[in-house]
């Protein structure tokens, strides 16, 4: 299997994401969970999406597991891979976006990296290099109260400095606007400076069209899933997008089977989905201080589930407003907390499965990391949107047959996503 594009994805969520965009956009899509076993037969796609858990793991893993990804892709024919990062640009000053954007830049001869997290349809837009959140600073949006990587910085060139051990620099809007032609020649004199990274304006999907244009003819780039729309057209355009192959429809054939929903996100936008939910299907609200203190409420959860989920979709959550996510992580660490609720999680998800699951919808990132990790799950052909960046994802090769999964970061989807999603899974 000969692939057009590849790319990198720091977490599950945001690499269904991007594949999410790359499909709709015209490429057919798969979504791997790291890099699969050689024995994993693939489907004929353009475009394969390595997934990782790197976001918030020490940078000289991120690197590691990163370069890996990239020997992979370009020895399955991709001229260009992106690093797929998170619209909001989560990272520490430590790391991981330039730490992992340098090392990719070494890997492809040391190559100026253009850098966007812009993806005007969630409300990301970044103007003379700073970041916006549905017109919010960074800065001032619900991202600087994150539990794992609270942003208090919305000037990306000064954010991806301190993590950099190069040189940052800017393209902004003006000379977006003046079109790709201006674009390569502003990278060519970062080149000549020693820049590796170079954060990119973009308000509109023009402009996130003129910079995939520009990305294209290089190897590597960072951004999100915008950026993976701007590469997609710039594909499309291109006319070397073959025809046959997978489709979003075989991705969206019948399994049957049980259908539930896991929730792992303590967004305000879960939890609104999660009191919609309540009024249409019977919801289990985990207390996260007992899922710490020891196994009986994952047992308990487990219970109440088996006695309710053969009439009808049942929802598990562990979900917790952002004061108790504080006040969890001050008593037992940041880490350890985390790690706690992501195992109990990914328990429930696996005993549901057990008792006859085929349709599972896991909400937040981490959540869906560590069920779909327990799951074993190697890879996903990616189907139809339910909402803006979550598609259907249908699993490819793993042990417990045909299953059907959306996997939703935690601000991602409308009041009824829940609904929605079960209802595009037959």
């Amino acid at each position: 299997m000969a692939i057009l594009l590849g790319s990198i994805a720091d977490d599950y969520t945001g690499a269904s994401d991007l594949a999410n965009t790359l499909t709709k956009n015209g490429l057919r899509t798969v979504q791997t969970v790291g890099i699969p076993d050689p024995s994993l037969a693939l489907p004929d796609v353009d475009a394969v999406v390595v997934s990782l858990k790197i976001r918030s793991v020490p940078a000289s893993d991120a690197v590691t597991a990163a370069a890996s990804a990239e020997r992979w892709l370009r020895q399955r024919g991709a001229g260009h891979v992106l690093y797929k990062i998170c619209s909001t640009f989560d990272s520490t000053d430590a790391g991981n976006i330039g730490p992992v954007t340098e090392a990719l830049s070494e890997a492809a001869g040391g190559s100026v990296v253009l850098v966007t997290p812009a993806f005007p349809e969630t409300g990301r837009t970044v103007y003379l290099g700073h970041l916006f959140v549905a017109g919010q600073p960074l800065n001032e949006s619900p991202l600087k109260d994150h539990p794992l990587n609270p942003m208090h910085d919305a000037n990306l060139v000064r954010v991806l400095t301190r993590q950099s051990r190069n040189a940052v620099g800017l393209i902004d809007l003006t000379t977006i606007a003046a079109g790709p032609g201006a674009v390569k020649m502003r990278l060519d004199s970062f080149r000549t400076a020693g820049v590796t990274a170079v954060i990119a304006d973009a308000i509109f999907e023009r402009d996130l069209e003129t910079l995939g244009e520009v990305a294209l003819e290089t190897p590597v780039s960072t951004g999100a899933s915008g950026l993976g729309l701007g590469l997609a057209r710039a594909l499309v355009r291109s006319g070397r997008i073959s025809s046959g192959g997978a489709t979003t429809a075989d991705a969206i054939r019948p399994v049957g089977g049980l259908s539930a929903i896991v929730a792992g996100s303590c967004s305000k936008a879960t939890l609104h989905q999660l009191d919609v939910a309540e009024r249409s299907m019977p919801v289990l609200r985990l207390d996260p201080e007992r899922l710490l203190a020891g196994p009986d409420e994952i047992a308990a959860a487990i219970s109440w589930a088996g006695d309710r989920i053969s009439a009808g979709p049942v929802v598990v959550a562990a979900s917790a407003a952002p004061e108790t996510v504080s006040r969890l992580q001050s008593l037992y660490g940041r880490e350890a907390s985390g790690h706690a609720i992501e195992t109990a999680t990914s328990i429930i998800t696996a005993e549901l499965v057990e008792r006859g699951v085929r349709r599972l919808v896991v909400a937040g990132g981490e959540t869906s990391g560590a069920a779909v990790d327990r799951l074993a799950i190697p890879a996903f052909l990616v189907g139809p949107e339910i909402a803006p960046g979550v598609p259907v994802l249908r699993t490819i090769g793993n042990a417990q047959g045909d299953m059907l999964l959306a996997l939703k970061s935690g601000n991602f989807g409308g009041e009824d996503f829940f609904t929605a999603a079960l209802a595009m899974m037959h």
